[in-house]
């Protein structure tokens, strides 16, 4: 079947802040990134600043709202720090908005161009889970530091990369009750396909339990896991998220890396902090897992996680929140082949998760 809605890849992710100053700063300072670009009042921009910052394929725009009147507010108030938009690098905003928005996709804004010295680009917007929004983003005719409307950045403060390469897939968290619906959404709406689906028996513990479906695109350079609340004796961590986010949104992003035992090792020196697994994962993990290339004392060590697939096995740890509410996160990931997700690591996952939610009051 044609691919009616060809994606090149994410073209960025954008937090809305409180403090972007301050949040870009950590960025740099724990994971890595480096400036890109900015926009604010000294480029004209009254009514929000935003610092663009990359990693290798990895571009975030952390942004905050300079008025009152702005509806980032609104935002703000309403879930904390977070994500706001999924920009989506494509040949044709238009044709994006068009093919999507006929299927049934709700507009978040029309396509328009934005043009400066560097040249034009064309955006375009649609609606998906909670707040969250998909901007279309055509730079085939631009050749700027990012965007028009920004200048580039490039501060004398700029810590070294942490080896993180790109966006492996990014974690929805919706309602009890809506996988389904924004499954099918992807599907019909964009034309992704299920890769993988997990329910409460595949993901749950003595106390909670979630269901999720991955969908991915044609060419399998975006993917969107989508988890929901299963029943379980306790509040599961996708009922504390939505509780403290006020609603569905971004859980986590996960990043891929081509050595994690470099790259947690560099992100641990900087203060970024991990979940915590017990030695007593490691006692036959071998066993499970099979034969594996890496030394398996600083995996260890590190606290990483592994598993295994048909095509391989993959590496992966998760940081705690990065915000003071209990929401978003970061997935550090390292596949050696495999295609999947570590579903034979989500109850020794969800177990450390239950630790946290306890210190935290909430389970």
């Amino acid at each position: 079947m044609e691919d009616f809605l060809p994606l090149n890849g994410t073209d960025h992710v954008e937090f809305i802040v409180g403090n972007a100053k301050q949040v870009a700063h950590y960025y740099k300072t724990a994971f890595g990134f480096q400036d890109l670009a900015y926009a604010g009042l000294e480029t004209g921009v009254q009514d929000r600043t935003s610092y663009v910052l990359r990693q290798d394929k990895i571009v975030l725009v952390i942004t905050s709202p300079l008025i009152p009147e702005s509806p980032l507010h609104d935002h703000l108030r309403q879930h904390g720090d977070g994500v706001k938009n999924i920009a989506l690098w494509v040949d044709d905003a238009r044709k994006s908005w068009e093919e999507t928005t006929q299927r049934g996709a709700e507009s978040a804004f029309e396509p328009y161009e934005i043009s400066d010295e560097h040249g034009t680009a064309v955006l375009s917007g649609i609606k998906t889970y909670g707040d969250t929004v998909h901007v279309f983003v055509e730079r085939n005719n631009y050749r700027g530091a990012f965007l028009p409307g920004y200048k580039p950045l490039n501060r004398e403060h700029q810590p070294a990369p942490v080896g993180l390469k790109f966006i492996d897939h990014m974690v929805g968290n919706v309602n009890w009750g809506e996988m389904n619906k924004w499954a099918d959404f992807y599907a019909r709406v964009m034309g992704f396909t299920q890769l993988i689906s997990f329910d409460d028996k595949d993901i749950s513990t003595d106390y909670t339990a979630l269901m999720s479906k991955v969908m991915s695109n044609g060419n399998g350079r975006v993917k969107f896991p989508i988890n929901e609340p299963a029943e379980g004796k306790k509040k599961s961590q996708i009922e504390e998220y939505i509780n403290f986010y006020r609603g569905s949104g971004v859980q986590h992003i996960a990043v891929a890396t081509d050595n994690i035992v470099e790259t947690v090792t560099a992100l641990k020196e900087r203060g970024v902090e991990f979940l915590y697994v017990p030695n007593t994962y490691y006692q036959d993990i071998l066993e499970r897992v099979g034969p594996i290339e890496e030394d398996l004392e600083p995996l260890q060590r590190l606290g990483i996680l592994i598993d295994r697939d048909e095509d391989g096995y993959l590496l992966q740890l998760f940081t705690k929140p990065i915000m003071d509410r209990p929401t978003v996160f970061f997935e550090i990931i390292q596949r050696r082949g495999a295609k999947s997700f570590g579903k034979g690591n989500f109850k020794a996952l969800f177990e450390s998760i239950e630790r946290e939610q306890a210190l935290r009051g909430t389970l």
